[in-house]
């Protein structure tokens, strides 16, 4: 399928959603603290998204499988070992664990996306690490955002920083286009070889991803249907980005 290039007055529109996206993030962040419920953040994020004029693009997103409910939540709230689309619930959040906040809007017709992974209070060594190491494969793989480099550069950017740490890559999850669509051409992994893949053009946006491990890749659906966890119980770990390809440096459009 052919990549959607967007001008630049389109991706001026994507950084004001990209925008409120970040000052979402920036109120919900802290509020993850020992005792709160995901679902209180949910309902939060909901009202913020409201009150910046924004429609949230995740809640009433329709499942890929036959069968399951569309996503219930504005964000999603995944903590310890969920890797991706976490459900918020009623069930507080504990000293030590850690808790992945993904949230999306819509603003005039186009999409903006970001992810952070957060302590909640006091955490091991190991989780501290994982959430350092994940957040500098995200940087890393921005580094690649440049005209004439292809979809592997970023994809091997993401690996190579985290298995350098002892880390595992999911594969089963990756970044995406962004644009009038939530999820856009191409598909961003995060594991590859540089050079190959789609050349990386001006114009085109990406929502890069990286999702770590402690553990192996290998990941399982709840019965939800929505819910990835790490198969073997590890902690997991997503930061995310959106990031415009210029003539020159990246643009990341979903922080100051």
């Amino acid at each position: 399928m052919a990549l959607t290039l967007k001008s630049k007055e389109q991706i001026e529109i994507m950084r004001h959603a990209n925008m409120i996206v970040y000052e979402v993030h920036q109120e919900l962040k802290p509020m993850v603290v020992p005792g709160v419920t995901t679902l209180d953040l949910d309902t939060r994020a909901k009202e913020l998204c409201r009150e910046k004029g924004a429609e949230p693009a995740f809640l009433g997103y329709p499942a890929s499988s036959p069968g399951v409910p569309p996503f219930p939540g504005v964000i999603c709230s995944s903590p310890n070992d969920v890797i991706v689309h976490g459900i918020p619930d009623t069930r507080p959040l504990a000293e030590g664990e850690i808790l992945s906040i993904d949230f999306g809007c819509r603003y005039k017709g186009f999409f903006g996306d970001s992810a952070y992974t957060h302590a909640v209070g006091e955490v091991s060594e190991t989780a501290e690490k994982l959430l350092s190491v994940t957040a500098e494969s995200l940087e890393e793989a921005i580094k690649q955002c440049r005209p004439g480099n292809r979809i592997g550069d970023i994809s091997a950017a993401v690996q190579v920083c985290a298995e350098a740490a002892g880390f595992g890559i999911v594969r089963e999850f990756v970044g995406h286009g962004i644009g009038e669509r939530m999820h856009e051409p191409p598909h961003v992994p995060n594991f590859g070889r540089p050079a190959q893949g789609r050349v990386l053009k001006p114009g085109l946006v990406l929502a890069i991803e990286p999702m770590v491990t402690v553990g192996g890749f290998e990941t399982k659906i709840l019965e939800d249907g929505w819910t990835a966890v790490t198969r073997d119980g590890s902690l997991a770990a997503h930061f995310e980005h959106t990031v415009a390809i210029t003539d020159g440096d990246p643009y990341v459009l979903s922080r100051p």
